[in-house]
């Protein structure tokens, strides 16, 4: 395995310089900004390069947080924290005990350890003690099953589309979405109780998880069989320039669905299909859906949708030209969503390390739909 190893030099330096040799050791490629060559492009860039290209990323939590670099608002470290995330890429954490933590730290070491959104933790006294808990990490990181697990479905699921039960919903107007949902296979749903406890944590574990933009407002509703919250960016968006889709709704239901809802690319044309953006958009709203650590069951059912509530075309997204012509497609009155059928379940690695597999299959599966309606 590539093996990033992530932290603040300060404070770490005999542990970090005591990881190379053990990864190399054990059989994996270290990677770390201290080994980079002189490169063309930003280092921001290149780290973050190297960071995608790894199969597991370390993270050494010491005393400093380090520099704030004011295109991020973070640290290098907290940017490769929410990066790993987004990309669904293995994290082991690993603490330092009987230190101080300054406060940008303090704030940091809370967002890695949250409960909902966070993963769990373990801590080093020193150099020798780190490396003999990365070891036993790495080796029970490579035990768990990476590849994806499909299983065909004896009854179809039953699934909640949004779009079809909430015509009027306060998405009208904001140009044709996806719809995500996945179901847990095997699960009886939430009791009152349960639910009630999940839904006073679903906006908390939204705002932590760094997916959505920290000035977004975040509005709960609560219906009868299920929790909704609204994601609205709040910073103004010119009509006539082009902009990529954004998240814009979390769903929990008392089945144990969770469904997320996203604007697809835009531009002053109206809505765009772009076959090669659309599954790593979709793989993106997969791996959010695994980050919120809401779905424990071992398989789920997946499926998604987009809905034709405006002018739609199938091209290619240039976040940089607003198209001047476009061939809208055309659906019929009669259809206000093309949405997949599944017929398997998968393993819960769908929202995780098989999310880019997951997303490409969705969408060759809408696309194909799409032909069939040609």
């Amino acid at each position: 395995m590539r093996v990033f190893i992530s932290s603040v030099r300060k404070g770490l330096e005999e542990e970090r310089d005591s990881l190379p040799g053990l990864l190399q050791a054990l059989g994996h490629t270290p990677v770390r900004f201290e080994d980079f060559s002189a490169q063309a492009i930003p280092s921001r860039e290149a780290c973050l390069a190297a960071l995608e290209s790894s199969d597991a990323c370390l993270f050494l939590l010491g005393p400093n947080y380090g520099h704030v670099f004011p295109e991020t608002g973070q640290s290098a470290t907290h940017d490769e924290w929410v990066h790993a995330q987004k990309k669904g890429i293995p994290r082991l954490v690993y603490r330092k005990n009987d230190i101080w933590f300054e406060p940008d730290q303090h704030k940091f070491v809370r967002i890695v350890e949250a409960y909902p959104t966070g993963v769990f933790r373990d801590a080093f006294t020193n150099s020798v003690d780190l490396q003999a808990k990365v070891a036993q990490g790495l080796r029970e990181l490579a035990a768990k099953p990476s590849s994806l697990e499909f299983q065909r479905l004896t009854q179809q699921p039953v699934l909640s589309w949004a779009e079809e039960n909430d015509r009027a919903s306060t998405f009208s107007g904001q140009g044709s979405a996806i719809e995500l949902h996945v179901l847990p296979m095997d699960y009886l749903g939430y009791t009152t109780r349960e639910m009630e406890r999940s839904t006073d944590s679903l906006v908390g574990r939204i705002r932590g998880m760094d997916f959505v933009e920290s000035a977004a407002a975040l509005s709960l509703s609560r219906h009868a069989d299920h929790a909704a919250v609204s994601i609205k960016c709040e910073r103004r968006r010119d009509w006539n320039k082009p902009h990529p889709g954004e998240l814009l709704e979390v769903r929990l239901y008392k089945s144990g669905q969770v469904s997320t809802r996203a604007s697809l690319p835009k531009d002053q044309m109206g809505s765009i299909l772009d076959r090669d953006a659309l599954p790593k958009q979709v793989a993106e709203m997969l791996r959010f859906t695994g980050a919120l650590r809401i779905i424990q069951q071992q398989h789920v059912v997946v499926a998604m949708g987009v809905s034709v509530g405006d002018t739609i075309t199938i091209d290619t997204f240039d976040p940089y030209r607003s198209r001047n012509q476009a061939q809208p497609l055309s659906f019929g009155r009669s259809l206000n969503m093309l949405r997949t059928e599944p017929d398997e379940s998968v393993s819960l690695t769908a929202l995780e390390s098989g999310a880019e597999e997951v997303g490409r299959d969705l969408s060759r599966a809408l696309f194909g739909r799409l032909a069939t309606r040609a």
